[in-house]
């Protein structure tokens, strides 16, 4: 079974998104979750501080496009992690998971391990890495850091496949680029931004001085160097046959 064993159907309209098979929650399942939230601490999702909203690619097939919302929290400095959204709204799907690293940690890892990685420097650059209702001026100062991290995105839930539930293996998704197969359409910007009311042209006018550092000789967006190639997994059953 392999992440890209199935064509994609057109990807649906958010009201449209696949909805899972089961009942609607009780009055009762209600109570009790609203009663665990406020006797537990749950404390790893009050240390997400971030809402980033941009878009991903499948490695296997970057004609496949989605937008995506990343909730962040940070360990430290040079590491951060997040659960991967389809959207914002209060019944998104949980699509994935993107671990992010700075250029230290990133320059330290075998060329085997950093093809799996993507850049970001492009999604920050051209305005199309946002953070939702916060004013530029606010974000602006993290920016020059952020254009120099690294991601490896795995999705395991492919929404725009029409999966009703999170089927298969794992997609390693990559970030848009500048050119190529890997410019991100159009409509998808014009979607989101017209949502949140913002110009993601105008945005990148403002980042004009956010630098894009130079990664000549690391295997981060494999893909750009290697036209035609990405990533799949295949699920084989290994074991006795006894």
């Amino acid at each position: 079974m392999a992440s890209s064993d199935e064509q994609p159907a057109p990807v649906a309209a958010k009201a449209e998104a696949p909805q899972p098979p089961g009942k609607a929650m009780t009055r009762m399942q209600q109570v009790v979750d609203k009663g665990a939230q406020m006797l537990q601490s749950l404390k790893p999702l009050k240390q997400m501080s971030q809402h980033v909203c941009t878009f991903a690619l499948y490695s296997h097939d970057l004609t496949r496009q989605i937008e995506t919302h990343h909730y962040i929290s940070r360990l430290n400095q040079d590491f951060l992690q997040a659960a991967v959204y389809d959207s914002d709204d209060s019944n998104a799907r949980l699509i994935g998971i993107e671990y992010i690293v700075s250029d230290r940690i990133f320059d330290a890892l075998s060329a085997e391990e950093q093809k799996l990685w993507h850049s970001h420097a492009h999604e920050v650059t051209s305005g199309l890495w946002v953070n939702p209702q916060i004013p530029e001026m606010m974000a602006k100062p993290e920016l020059d850091e952020m254009a120099k991290t690294y991601g490896k995105f795995w999705c395991t839930w492919q929404l725009d496949r029409g999966d009703k539930l999170p089927l298969g293996a794992p997609a390693l998704m990559v970030s848009p680029q500048a050119e190529g197969p890997g410019r991100v359409k159009a409509e998808l910007v014009g979607r989101r931004d017209e949502k949140y009311k913002i110009s993601t042209t105008e945005i990148a006018e403002g980042r004009i001085d956010v630098e894009e550092p130079e990664k000549e000789n690391c295997e981060a967006d494999y893909w750009r160097k290697h036209p035609g190639k990405g990533f799949a997994i295949d699920i084989h059953c290994l074991g006795s046959n006894k």
